[in-house]
């Protein structure tokens, strides 16, 4: 039981930090300079004909 305890406490403390980190990197990501192009290039893709 005692390494279920410590791996829980792991997961809790690092864990959560490590989900955050995530997430604003997405969001950063998502909002650097130049995205808005090629979002709006992906956005397109579908009406494009061949």
């Amino acid at each position: 039981m005692e390494t279920y305890t410590a791996l829980r406490h792991f997961a809790d403390s690092w864990g959560l930090l490590a989900m955050a980190l995530y997430f604003v990197g997405v969001v950063v990501f998502t909002l650097r300079p130049g995205a808005k192009r090629l979002a709006e290039e992906a956005a397109s893709i579908p009406l494009k004909e061949d």
